[in-house]
């Protein structure tokens, strides 16, 4: 019962609560003795009481218990934690502030401060104590969770932690079979996209040999520019997966080179055909950033901010088959061939016109439901089209061959 009521005053104690300690034997005694109250059950009753008549609020009263990494076993439980920062990846979410991975000398785990709590930054290397932090799991995996109710202080002695040395691999594109592996990648810059958010300073397509594949270049990593046609050293870049299909992610800890030799891109070509059904908005004559050769809005380009864009043609179409959809883009040389419009041409009439929609209005006069072929790499929801055909639209009689098809099967 001593150690109880140490325990007990020492929690009053971090709370700036005094209180007699022949108070809290004598309420520990009665819960233990009097109503064969369990001891865990009984500290826990004994301090939420004194807690609540002090007004604490029921948050800041969640009890935390002291341990390694490695006892970390459910969902739910909060507990104090001497760990050191063994690294801090780029948050997902504008929610986050801060997550990475913390270790002690029995294990690591991650950890996700949220940006409400208002804490002090966690760094690379140095060690902490993080009390009242809430224990999590996904799919398996435990996490610690950093609230409003945590408290961070840093130690002056460094925690001794396992799990601080990375394992980086050299990969190909094709051997990337998880996600959270870290790994170095020679490959060529396919295609960039436009981003649609500010921590993103580049998305886009990268290849190798073995195949294609998307990465995110996060904006706080401030990593040299990527651009379309080269090829790069990517070291320290993590694997990542979404439904089913993998990308890779650059962040602080990542660092990029330019090759002098080319990357051969291999092909993983995916096969549609419908008829086209939609030519959406950012088709037709556009302007792209001279430097990272995103598309500009009202001049503005995300990274570079206002430059003067140079011209190109692309067409972002959707095919439908009957039973389902599917997003393709088209770049400026095979625009230029399905249209019969050339980028020139397509100057000249925005430049009449006084409006650069007169090209996809064009466009989707010459398009719009036509039927067509196409092949091309698959990443995300759409077909890179590398090549696109004519092809014949179902008739009647197509349809009633099926249908007796049918009949004798």
């Amino acid at each position: 019962m001593i150690e109880l009521a140490d325990q007990i005053q020492s929690r009053l104690k971090d709370q700036k609560i005094e209180v007699a300690r022949d108070e809290i034997e004598a309420r520990l005694k009665m819960l233990i003795e009097d109503y064969k109250v369990p001891q865990g059950e009984a500290r826990r009753s004994v301090l939420n009481y004194f807690l609540k008549e002090h007004g604490v609020s029921p948050a800041a009263r969640a009890i935390s218990e002291k341990v390694k990494i490695a006892e970390i076993s459910q969902p739910g439980r909060w507990v104090d934690l001497e760990v050191k920062v063994l690294d801090l990846w780029e948050p997902g979410s504008e929610a986050i502030a801060q997550t990475g991975l913390i270790g002690d000398g029995t294990g690591a785990v991650k950890f996700v401060k949220w940006a409400k709590a208002g804490l002090s930054e966690l760094e690379v290397g140095k060690s902490y104590r993080l009390r009242k932090v809430v224990t999590d799991e996904f799919q398996g995996r435990f996490s610690v969770k950093l609230n409003r109710t945590s408290v961070v202080e840093e130690l002056a002695q460094e925690v001794e932690a396992s799990g601080g040395v990375r394992l980086v691999e050299d990969a190909k594109i094709a051997e990337i079979e998880e996600p959270g592996r870290w790994i170095n990648l020679r490959a060529k810059v396919v295609q960039l996209w436009d981003s649609n958010s500010d921590a993103i300073s580049q998305v886009g397509l990268i290849g190798d040999e073995t195949g294609s594949m998307k990465f995110v270049k996060w904006a706080k990593a401030e990593l040299l520019e990527l651009a379309e046609g080269k090829s790069y050293l990517l070291k320290n870049v993590v694997t990542d997966e979404f439904q089913g299909r993998f990308s890779i992610k650059l962040n602080r800890t990542s660092e990029v080179e330019e090759l002098e030799e080319d990357v051969e891109v291999g092909s993983q070509a995916a096969e549609f055909a419908g008829a086209l059904v939609d030519i959406q908005k950012g088709s037709g004559l556009i302007k792209r950033c001279p430097v990272c050769k995103r598309s500009l809005a009202k001049g503005i380009c995300g990274e570079h901010g206002k430059v003067e864009g140079t011209y190109d043609l692309r067409i972002k179409a959707v095919l439908d088959d009957g039973r389902r959809v599917q997003d393709i883009l088209i770049n400026r040389e095979t625009t230029e061939e399905l249209t019969g419009l050339s980028l020139e041409e397509a100057k000249q009439m925005a430049m009449e016109a006084l409006d650069h929609e007169v090209v996809r209005g064009l466009m989707e006069g010459k398009l719009i439901g036509r039927y067509f072929s196409v092949t091309g790499p698959r990443v995300d929801r759409y077909i890179l089209v590398e090549t696109i055909v004519a092809a014949s639209p179902v008739t009647a009689a197509d349809v009633d061959e099926l249908l007796r098809q049918a009949e004798v099967v």
